[in-house]
């Protein structure tokens, strides 16, 4: 095995392979091999939190309606959310993430980035160390994670989503560009749907394709995110993990497929992302006093509204509640919205996690 660089930074990407299906499957026999989704009726609005290996194969995805779900896959077996049991399953996770690294980002309850450059200019080889993580992972709790190591956090999430499942990549420094040649448009965070369009449009399909056009081209088809997405495609990310204890605020947004206008979708994709901050939120062991709407127009304008409230926000229903009476003091319904995005800031640790999501 090749000696890292000493004086590289090394970041390694865990992610657990269908996490909440895994631990469903783990804990109740009876649904090892087959097609299982954690979520809501299938007869009902709810989306699919996860999708077992088994159920992927018939084309179900998370985020996905649970009656389409349902149509890809009539034997599709649905088990309702146990988010404590996760959170607690996520808490004994972390702890081993404790082990080989006091820098430990969590993403979600089943994702995080370690940095682990102290270990590897100690002289420990951060394959050998992401390889025994995932040892350690499997032996204790029965689950499967795949990892990513690379120099930057970009390249590490890459990379882990390359391995999976059940996979281990490293991409040295000297990998780099070859792997970044390899990566889609959509590798790049920030660059969903929406973006991904416009991209293609413009004839760009593969990540590096982004270095075609300059910074000024770049500032007139994707504004203030453009040098971001070029510094992607150089495989450059100088973003610092921030371990749980440094973090200010927990946030999540999404960009939608189309602008939206109708109240009716907007609250919808507002009840979406309102769970999803409350598993950020019991991920990091945290709730947050100030709550912030970030609103994106079809013009690219942006907006924002907060309040901050005397007690600390973390379960789905509230916050929804919450950001709905903020979203009625936008021009949301009178103006197209392209993005909405829901954070909490000014965070108070918890003791012990607990969340009513649904």
């Amino acid at each position: 095995m090749t000696a890292p660089a000493k004086f590289a930074r090394w970041i390694v990407h865990v992610d657990m392979d269908a996490y909440y299906a895994s631990i469903e499957q783990r804990d109740r026999p009876a649904l090892r091999g087959r097609p299982v989704v954690v979520g809501g009726s299938p007869f009902s609005r709810a989306v699919v939190c996860a999708a077992s290996y088994e159920a992927r194969r018939f084309g179900v995805r998370s985020a996905m309606p649970c009656a389409q779900a349902r149509r890809l896959c009539p034997d599709l077996v649905f088990v309702a959310p146990d988010f404590q049991r996760y959170s607690a399953e996520a808490q004994r996770i972390r702890a081993l993430f404790a082990e080989v690294s006091e820098r430990v980002e969590p993403l979600s309850l089943d994702e995080a980035h370690l940095d682990i450059s102290t270990a590897v200019a100690r002289g420990t080889h951060p394959a050998e160390l992401a390889a025994g993580l995932r040892e350690r992972i499997r032996s204790v709790t029965g689950l499967i994670a795949s990892a990513g190591i690379a120099p930057n956090k970009f390249l590490a999430k890459a990379a882990s989503d390359r391995a999976k499942p059940d996979g281990l990549l490293l991409v040295g420094p000297g990998e780099v560009s070859a792997f970044v040649s390899s990566l889609p448009i959509t590798a790049i965070p920030g660059i969903g749907p929406v973006t991904a369009r416009r991209c293609h449009d413009l004839g760009l399909v593969g990540a590096v394709d982004l270095l075609r056009l300059d910074a000024i081209e770049l500032q007139a088809h994707f504004g203030s995110a453009g040098a971001w997405f070029a510094a992607c495609a150089r495989g450059e990310d100088d973003r610092p993990v921030i371990a749980e204890h440094e973090r200010k605020s927990v946030g999540i947004e999404d960009t939608f497929a189309s602008d939206l206008t109708d109240p009716a979708q907007l609250r919808e994709r507002l009840h979406e992302l309102a769970a999803g901050l409350a598993r950020r939120l019991a991920a990091a062991g945290v709730r947050g006093r100030t709550l912030t709407l970030k609103v994106k127009y079809h013009d690219f304008i942006r907006t924002g509204r907060s309040r901050t409230f005397p007690e600390p926000l973390g379960d789905a229903g509230t916050l929804e509640l919450a950001a709905i009476e903020l979203l009625r003091d936008t021009a949301a319904g009178r103006v197209p919205i392209r993005l909405l995005g829901l954070s909490c800031s000014h965070l108070d640790r918890l003791g012990a996690v607990q969340q009513t999501l649904f």
